[in-house]
């Protein structure tokens, strides 16, 4: 457990560090809703098949359908960061790996994996059959994890325990 913390963390900075650079550049436009529609288009007649058939550089999700793919990146990816498909991919240029966030996206999504693969299952009182966690568990919408709380509500004198 102390080593997918410290895992945790590392991929967490990776991230932070990547961050700066995961934008378009000034002046560039991206049409996430043009870009998707494309896409679809061009799986057309083949969503049903793996998606390592259909895309190239697929490292994860091979056996995912390619339609599914789609929706994973966003939905669990797009949405759960608040990001469109720049942050991480070169538009037009899906299989490309230059951008650092692609390869942390990967690595976040191995370690959501492990943790609902293998830590969850050994939490017994966990009130649920099968617990898991996604993205949008610690982003929130928001490219760096949720790791500040708000202020707590302020106490009412009534309800401070004497």
């Amino acid at each position: 457990m102390a080593r997918m913390i410290a895992r945790i963390g590392v991929v967490i900075a990776l991230m932070a560090l990547a961050l700066a650079g995961a934008s378009p550049q000034a002046g560039q436009t991206f049409d996430q809703a043009q870009a998707l529609a494309e896409l679809r288009g061009a799986i057309a007649g083949k969503a049903d098949k793996p998606a390592v058939e259909v895309f190239k550089n697929i490292r994860q999700y091979k056996g995912v359908a390619a339609g599914r793919l789609l929706r994973i990146m966003e939905f669990g990816f797009n949405r759960s960061l608040g990001v469109d498909c720049t942050h991480c991919h070169v538009a037009g240029q899906w299989e490309l790996d230059d951008k650092p966030t692609k390869q942390i996206a990967r690595e976040m999504s191995a370690m959501v994996a492990t943790i609902n693969s293998e830590h969850l299952k050994k939490i017994p009182n966990l009130k649920s059959t099968n617990p898991s966690v996604n993205c949008t568990t610690c982003h929130r919408g928001q490219t760096r994890p949720a790791l500040e709380l708000p202020d707590p509500p302020p106490v009412k004198p009534a309800e401070v325990n004497r």
